[in-house]
């Protein structure tokens, strides 16, 4: 008993981690590969959580050791390390929101059928009204908003992933011909689907500076070991929703050669119609709000996240090191970023597939090298060595980087060659 109230005391970082995770890997990707190659596509998921789970620790084990963010971390260990992370951050906040945002505003669309205005004006309000929520709440109202989100979201998802497999699953289609995992295109959807499961690997340094706001909000730090603790309730319970999300679009979609949309309005309705036709349409407005809070979640996390990293990333790369005033750059980092994303959303005539493949794409690339950063902090003089990466841990770490390497660079040979 006294174990869960300190869990629940320290819920912040790994709550916000799984709350952010739950977007388009899942609802999207993880939907996709049980609906178009079956089963076999857990293997990958697993393969994707269990090999970068390094990298997120060592978001929490630095941050909790030191009292510091990744990122100035990466500015202790030079500049060609902060200009690195510089540049994956500009990469990323070109597509990231701008991809959860424009499946968000369809599902929206699709959850009150709204047809008078476009899926780039609805992702402008959407965008306008998180940035006030952020701007004026801050971490606190999003901690405690999301509390509820995600207890929602999995005890539903547990509940329609039951009821899925209540019924008996659809009906193939005759002459059905499972497609091939390893051909162009297979590689292609393994190479999205592992780059952001369970996300991106930049979104370690996400996790570290929710941390440190989580310790200011409590007025101490918890012990490395719950801080963990915590954590891993929040890695778990997301891989855990991936494979809820794949057993559902197998039991749903696979073998009836249906192809989910890259449109957003019309992918959100394949969604909500699989779920409906399969369970009954009593269960339609359930269904839809939970898609719909499952983005709406993910959108704010990744809009507060991306706002704290591109303030402390310009921060450390100023040469006089002196602070910002953190509240009043934060709303203006959250500003830029939705007029920045609004307007990739709109050059991509809110094309989702587009935006999901080339911000999948970027995550994967550039993941091993994260990762390697990430590492070079957590065993650096940074941290006493008692609080160093034991062998397992760093065993486990070569191998996510070597797994995620090979799969970088057998896509860059079939894109040259």
């Amino acid at each position: 008993m006294n174990q869960f109230k300190t869990l629940l005391k320290n819920l912040g970082p790994g709550l916000l981690f799984a709350s952010m995770a739950i977007g388009t890997s899942h609802l999207v990707l993880s939907t996709k590969a049980g609906a178009t190659y079956g089963w076999a596509m857990i293997i990958p998921i697993l393969l994707a959580n269990f090999l970068k789970y390094p990298f997120f620790e060592f978001g929490i084990r630095y941050t909790n050791v030191t009292g510091r963010s990744l990122i100035e971390g990466y500015s202790r260990r030079g500049k060609g390390y902060m200009w690195v992370y510089a540049l994956i951050t500009l990469v990323t906040t070109f597509t990231i929101l701008a991809a959860l945002y424009v499946v968000t505003a369809g599902l929206l669309a699709n959850l009150f059928k709204i047809t008078a205005f476009s899926i780039s004006q609805i992702a402008l309000a959407l965008f306008a009204f998180l940035s006030v929520v952020l701007i004026v709440g801050r971490y606190k109202l999003l901690e405690t908003t999301l509390k509820f989100v995600v207890t929602i979201l999995f005890v539903a998802l547990l509940a329609t992933t039951a009821l899925v497999l209540y019924k008996p699953p659809v009906e193939v289609v005759p002459d059905f011909s499972p497609p091939p995992i390893f051909d162009s295109v297979g590689i292609l959807f393994l190479i999205s689907l592992i780059g952001w499961m369970p996300t991106a690997v930049e979104a370690s340094s996400w996790i570290s500076l929710w941390s440190l706001e989580k310790y200011k909000s409590q007025g101490e730090r918890p012990s490395l070991k719950e801080a963990l603790q915590e954590f891993n309730t929040g890695y778990i319970t997301t891989a855990l929703l991936a494979v809820f999300f794949l057993l559902i679009g197998y039991r749903t979609l696979y073998g009836t050669q249906t192809e989910l949309s890259g449109n957003a309005v019309t992918f959100a309705d394949q969604v909500v119609s699989m779920f409906t036709t399969h369970i009954g349409e009593w269960a339609y407005l359930f269904i839809a709000v939970s898609a719909f809070a499952t983005m709406f979640s993910t959108c704010m996390t990744a809009h507060d996240a991306i706002a704290r990293v591109s303030v402390d990333v310009l921060e450390y790369l100023r040469p006089d090191k002196k602070r910002f005033e953190k509240k009043w750059h934060y709303a203006v980092a959250v500003l830029v970023l939705t007029g920045v994303n609004f307007l990739v959303l709109t050059a991509f005539s809110a094309n989702m597939g587009d935006l999901v493949a080339l911000a999948t794409f970027i995550s994967f690339v550039l993941a091993p090298l994260v990762g390697y950063m990430n590492l070079k902090n957590v065993s650096s003089d940074d941290l006493p060595e008692e609080y160093h990466p034991g062998p397992g841990l760093r065993l486990l770490t070569y191998l996510g980087i070597i797994f995620l390497s090979f799969f970088a660079a057998y896509y860059l040979w079939m894109v040259l060659i």
